[in-house]
């Protein structure tokens, strides 16, 4: 069975305290994407395009993102082999949000202060969304008080995951010469200024509202945001809309974990493993080592899971 992964000491750590600060290279990026292709994208747009754009964001943020950095980097639940490793990743630096550290730490940083009796708004959510979405996208929050996070030496130590680290802004580039090649400019446009900015606002999208009050089947104890589940978008979320689930069961490579609950990114992983390429794919720990958790009752599934912070 996969343990639960924790990288943050957080002794003298407090979520509640610190500031909401503006981030250059973050703004710069995030809105020059968005920007470029508000203003290309209608003198480009075609039905080729069009189904570039789509195929490109689905597969980057399928298996890139939520197979390879969140459920086989960040929370460890399964292994892959080495060169299917490093392809996972890769494809999740080409969605465009971050290297693998930052993912690493932004993620964990939010997932501990969640997991506090309280926590700021920038990590809960509970602002308005066109407010929230803002501070996502241009800003970072300063700790007066910060968590230390220590990242497991197999990643600090590697030259692959450094290279991407520093690099992977100019990753796009690389993506953007093949694609100018095989397409002109429109396919520029389209796969990798509207793919990155709506991966990045899609990828909000979902984290805003599934810590946001839902449905859900668990509470986790003592936390402060109890995450939520969205029926109906599994295969559009790739699995992630079942956030409830994941809260709950963060060792699990499986999400969707209910009768009815699609998970493309599962039977991805499920695939891989027939395949012999991934092992020790992990599941929902056995009731026994569920200290951590209650279920939720008929009224807080129906109505929604409250968010303390």
């Amino acid at each position: 069975m996969m343990e639960p992964v924790h990288r943050i000491d957080a002794t003298k750590a407090d979520p509640n305290l610190g500031r909401i600060v503006w981030d250059s290279p973050k703004a710069s990026w995030n809105l020059g994407m968005l920007s470029a292709a508000l203003f290309f994208g209608p003198s480009t747009f075609s039905v080729e395009t069009l189904l570039l754009f789509l195929v490109l964001t689905y597969s980057t943020l399928l298996i890139g993102h939520s197979v390879g950095m969140h459920r086989m980097m960040i929370h460890r639940t399964f292994n892959a082999r080495p060169l299917l490793e490093r392809v996972l990743i890769y494809v999740g630096v080409l969605v465009g949000m971050a290297g693998p550290i930052g993912i690493i730490k932004t993620h964990d940083t939010r997932d501990w202060a969640q997991r506090n009796r309280s926590c700021h708004r920038f990590f809960n959510h509970s602002a308005a969304p066109i407010k929230d979405i803002w501070w996502q996208l241009t800003s970072r929050f300063e700790f007066d008080n910060p968590p230390i996070l220590s990242i497991e030496t197999k990643i600090m130590d590697s030259a692959f995951y450094g290279h991407l680290e520093r690099y992977w802004r100019i990753h796009q580039l690389l993506a953007a010469g093949l694609l100018f090649i095989i397409g002109g400019w429109p396919y520029v446009v389209w796969g990798v200024f509207a793919r990155v900015s709506v991966s990045v606002i899609g990828h909000w999208t979902i984290t805003y509202f599934c810590h946001n009050p839902g449905p859900g089947n668990w509470v986790v104890k003592n936390a402060g945001v109890q995450a939520s589940n969205i029926p109906g978008l599994g295969i559009l979320t790739y699995g992630e809309c079942w956030h409830n689930n994941h809260h709950a069961f963060p060792e699990s490579a499986r999400i969707g974990i209910e009768k009815g609950q699609s998970d493309p990114s599962w039977r991805l992983i499920q695939c891989l493993k027939h395949l012999g390429l991934v092992s020790n794919v992990g599941e929902p720990r056995p009731a026994e080592l569920r200290e951590d958790l209650k279920k939720a009752d008929n009224k807080q599934i129906n109505q929604g899971l409250s968010t303390a912070c």
